[in-house]
């Protein structure tokens, strides 16, 4: 492991657990702890979830009323992502699958929205989907109007199962991903985990490296890949998705560099790392 200069860690799973309905939330044993800790050691850290139903202040606002100690810039999602991305690309409007709030971090950053059944809504320079767990067939209809009229897709997570207190709960914006693909046979670019998009979009708001990045979650498929992709350091909690022993069983590429028993053994300095 290289000298770790900043922290970047996945929500669900690690720093706490949701409902289904994303409506309330347990905060998981540490994580308040460990976030005071780097704030008080002036280590730069930053959140990146998957979850894209609410804008990042207004997550933020979430978890710091339960106690994570998490400022609005702190808090990234993939709509963080895909505003900066298509902003840097010309695009200037997007039809966005999901809630309003999938949708206002690309008001902020000047971009145009619609939804479906809204004026020319094919009409648009990419297609984007992220929370959107009253889709129907008529979401899905216009997506693909749009992708055969050339917009581009975007997903905000391409994982199938988050983490929540009730068990594993399948990801809604992979499911209507595949269906849309399924008749478009359109490239999606993914701007959630575990895109490296994602990640450098972290390690540029904090100022370090990706290579210096310690990155902190519970899923091989989302965190480990793209940790390990990156030349960043990834730390597995077996708070979510995973447990030790199937950290243990995965393959080079999905495997950890250190196992975390519980949150708060980040903090112990094993061979200086940070």
């Amino acid at each position: 492991m290289t000298r770790i200069e900043g922290f970047m860690f996945d929500v669900d799973g690690t720093l706490l657990l949701s409902d289904r309905a994303l409506g309330s939330y347990e905060v998981l044993p540490g994580a308040v702890e460990v976030l005071v800790a780097l704030k008080e050691r002036s280590v730069p850290f930053a959140l990146l979830t998957n979850g894209s139903a609410y804008p990042p202040q207004e997550q933020a606002a979430k978890l710091r009323r339960i106690g994570l100690p998490v400022q609005d810039s702190q808090m990234v999602t993939p709509s963080s992502v895909m505003a900066d991305y298509v902003s840097g690309l010309g695009m200037k409007r997007v039809l966005v699958l999901g809630t309003r709030g999938v949708g206002q971090a690309l008001r902020d950053s000047g971009i145009q929205t619609v939804y479906t059944g809204e004026p020319d809504a094919s009409r648009v320079d990419a297609v984007y989907v992220g929370w959107h767990p009253d889709c129907g067939m008529k979401d899905i209809e216009a997506a693909c109007e749009a992708i055969w009229n050339g917009a581009k897709l975007y997903s905000a997570s391409d994982v199938p199962f988050f983490a929540t207190k009730q068990g594993r709960t399948i990801g809604y914006t992979f499911a209507i991903v595949g269906a849309i693909r399924r008749l478009t046979k359109a490239r999606v670019v993914v701007t959630g985990k575990p895109s490296l998009r994602a990640l450098r979009f972290v390690a540029n708001r904090l100022g370090v490296s990706v290579r210096k990045m310690g990155v902190v979650g519970d899923d091989p498929l989302v965190e480990a890949v793209m940790a390990r992709r990156a030349g960043a350091t990834m730390f597995a909690v077996t708070t979510g998705t995973t447990t030790r022993q199937e950290w243990l069983q995965q393959p080079a590429m999905r495997r950890p560099h250190r196992i975390l028993d519980a949150l708060g053994d980040l903090l112990k300095r094993e061979g200086e790392v940070f």
